[in-house]
């Protein structure tokens, strides 16, 4: 085996949304685009499949057709290092879409991302216990992940 790649199967504007993705997300770039033939059931000229890399891993959207939609069940997570990460891709990646708690959002192209704070994961699998407990509760609260609140909560100060 080679490696595992996230495919990402949108009805019609694979493109656009691979284009807003990189531009949002630091370090990301299109790596190939294929497009439709004339032979071949999409609009000629049109993107079949895009390859692209947000912070080094690998994905391939492609322009599926109106069957195809993104559901919560499967999402992007990105663990991010401070407050002012988390509230910029809150803002870019939540615009024209929907929020929801713990840091969920789907995105105005449909799809699901959870934008956290990475030191949510050392409260939450660390060795107290109570503290993750409070993080836990604390993230339920949420919508947008508050550090701060993260930090007093494993503390026991809320």
């Amino acid at each position: 085996m080679r490696e595992i790649v996230t495919h990402l199967a949108f009805k019609d504007r694979a493109e656009e949304a691979v284009e807003f993705y990189t531009s949002v997300i630091p370090g990301s770039r299109i790596t190939g685009i294929t497009r439709f033939r004339a032979d071949e059931p999409g609009p000629e000229g049109a993107v079949r499949t895009i390859r692209f890399e947000m912070l080094g891993q690998k994905f391939l959207a492609v322009n599926g057709g109106p069957e195809f939609s993104f559901a919560e069940g499967a999402s992007l997570l990105v663990r991010c290092d401070t407050q002012a990460e988390i509230d910029d891709l809150w803002q870019r990646l939540g615009e024209d879409g929907e929020t929801q708690v713990c840091g969920w959002l789907t995105d105005r192209y449909g799809l699901p991302w959870q934008i956290t704070a990475a030191v949510a994961e050392d409260y939450i699998y660390g060795s107290d216990p109570e503290g993750s407990q409070r993080v836990v509760e604390a993230t339920y609260r949420m919508t947008r992940i508050d550090i701060a609140e993260l930090d007093r909560a494993y503390r026991g100060d809320s």
